[in-house]
């Protein structure tokens, strides 16, 4: 979810107060763990508008997006930084197929896009049912290549509509293959992040909406079991390491484990933490988008692929 403290664009005030408020539960205390070590997060760059939805492709090398300047910049296990593309189609979450397309949600036109090495743009759907969602948002990526998206909607500056087209604000699946989106969840108020558990059995959704983590059973047909709580803090982007831990973007990182204990916080200093994901040569690094900047911290375990 692009927040943007320049007034008139993405910033949410009453969303972002709500989110802060619920968020202060948090034990911010809790800087000290074996996962990291906080002395060693590192800035990779300052120079962007407002930055979301890291992804590494499988040598390591992530990708992520600048919304504002419609961009998708890489940052390279070489260290070399450098866009990708632009236009880039207003891109928002990210993730990678098993193909190795980079699979982008394509905020300017509500769409879903697979973006092949060479380049080459494919829009995986236009519509649902002729009507436009409301603002693909994140995804996950399963490893039958079908894909999990989070539909809440965001008023921006450069659409022409001014409210949404849909009824309520949604979680899809788009099978392998296939040109229409299965509804697998309204239970959420403002569903955003969203990740799987590398057996795909289980999958994580963020309600911004409701300050609250979900947690899913995957059916055999991609469809989803009945939401349980996992817990009550809301949160951007989340992604997941080998341990079963899970890792919180909003407020800076804060990481739970896989019973729903709150065992690490890690403090970005930018207003908004919106996006991570590991990356790297050998998986252990955590890349953080935030705010205007892309910062990295190495760890002491791996992220699932």
């Amino acid at each position: 979810m692009p927040i943007n403290l320049t007034p008139g664009r993405f910033f949410k005030p009453l969303l972002f107060l709500l989110f802060s408020q619920t968020a202060m539960a948090q034990d911010t205390t809790l800087t000290k763990t074996r996962l990291f070590d906080p002395a060693q997060l590192e800035l990779i760059s300052k120079d962007f508008k407002f930055t979301e939805g890291p992804a590494a492709d499988k040598d390591g090398n992530i990708f992520f997006t600048d919304q504002p300047n419609d961009q998708i910049w890489k940052f390279g296990v070489d260290g070399k930084l450098s866009v990708f593309m632009s236009p880039a189609g207003r891109a928002n979450g990210t993730y990678f197929d098993p193909q190795g397309n980079l699979i982008v949600c394509a905020d300017e036109h509500q769409q879903l896009w697979a973006i092949a090495p060479d380049k080459k743009v494919t829009v995986l759907f236009k519509d649902l049912a002729g009507k436009h969602l409301n603002g693909p948002n994140d995804l996950w990526v399963d490893q039958k290549g079908g894909i999990y998206i989070t539909d809440p909607y965001y008023q921006r500056d450069y659409w022409t509509r001014k409210s949404p087209e849909l009824d309520a604000e949604k979680v899809y699946y788009l099978p392998k293959g296939k040109k229409e989106l299965v509804m697998v969840s309204d239970a959420l108020k403002k569903p955003n992040g969203i990740v799987g558990s590398p057996d795909g059995k289980t999958l994580y959704v963020a309600d911004i909406g409701d300050n609250k983590i979900y947690r899913f059973s995957i059916l055999p047909d991609g469809h989803l079991g009945k939401p349980t709580i996992f817990v009550n803090q809301g949160a951007d982007g989340i992604t997941l390491d080998v341990e079963g831990n899970l890792y919180l973007a909003g407020k800076g990182v804060t990481v739970y484990d896989k019973t729903g204990k709150q065992i690490a916080y890690l403090k970005i200093n930018e207003p908004w933490t919106a996006n991570l994901c590991f990356g790297g040569k050998n998986r252990d690094e955590l890349f953080i988008t935030a705010s205007t900047a892309v910062y990295r911290i190495p760890m002491n375990v791996k992220g699932v692929n």
